[in-house]
């Protein structure tokens, strides 16, 4: 045995077949490890006026009975959520799809906002007025592209673990005001603003992004989601948005306004 081949059966397994923590593709196509871990999806802990709350600055007069409402209110509407396990580790686009990626790989350019050439940013928006089917075909080719890859959209629980980077509740309007692309006009060239914990950019706000799961008419996902539907799931609000809209935990479904819908994509981890 060589010395070569007896320092390979010396290491550990975990450090022989550990992971890059990102990865470029030959398009240029920046991706995330996330590696696996455990989160609870749905959870929803509505808050309700307590008294000595509900007046301030608002000049309501509530009574006794008006604040026992909101709270049996908010008690009906609550969820513990239910606990989901990320099995395997993946990588997943630290920005949504370009126009210029998209242009790479499909020849044309289905966007409503397309960059501008003089600010210097054009084809650094995301892809746009893209379909579920769309993105379908851009996976398609970009696997052909790209041999020796799997590309494909996330699942709505590999989307939200990564895009939830670790948190446990829901994101503060606060932090919102930081990560978030929205309440502006147009689209913006990703990665403006502040990353999420892991590194990934524009998880909420910009475009709404495709995941692969079927939408089960609900405003939370399920513990297994539906194998079949009349629409797929949208994940993480639009620059049209506003805090209230920006949040991991509930969904919508496709194909949404269109013109403020794109995707990010995972790459499977050998």
């Amino acid at each position: 045995m060589t010395r070569l081949s007896s320092l390979f059966w010396l290491l550990p397994l975990t450090q022989l077949f550990a992971q890059a923590p990102t990865y470029t593709n030959s398009l240029g196509m920046e991706f995330v490890l996330i590696k696996p871990g455990k989160m609870i999806v749905g959870r929803f802990q509505p808050t309700y006026p307590k008294p000595g709350e509900a007046t301030q600055g608002r000049g309501l007069n509530w009574t006794a009975e008006d604040y026992k409402l909101a709270e049996k209110l908010a008690t009906q509407d609550a969820s513990p959520g239910f606990p989901v396990t990320i099995s395997r580790p993946y990588y997943i686009g630290k920005f949504e799809v370009t126009q210029a990626q998209w242009q790479q790989v499909m020849g044309s350019n289905p966007s409503v906002f397309q960059g501008s050439k003089v600010s210097g940013d054009a084809g650094q928006h995301p892809v746009e007025n893209v379909s579920w089917q769309d993105a379908q075909a851009f996976l398609k080719k970009l696997n052909q592209l790209e041999k020796g890859k799997t590309y494909r959209l996330p699942t709505e629980f590999e989307w939200e673990y990564a895009a939830r980077a670790g948190a446990d509740d829901e994101i503060a309007w606060s932090e919102i005001r930081q990560v978030a692309q929205m309440g502006t006009r147009t689209t913006n060239k990703v990665g403006q603003k502040k990353p999420n914990a892991w590194g990934l950019y524009d998880t909420l706000g910009n475009v709404w992004e495709w995941v692969q799961d079927y939408y089960n008419e609900k405003m939370f996902a399920d513990p297994k989601p539906p194998r079949s539907g009349k629409q797929h799931v949208l994940k993480g609000a639009s620059f049209v948005g506003d805090v209230k809209n920006a949040t991991y935990t509930t969904h919508a479904a496709g194909p949404g306004n269109g013109w403020d819908v794109g995707f990010r994509v995972v790459m499977e981890a050998r």
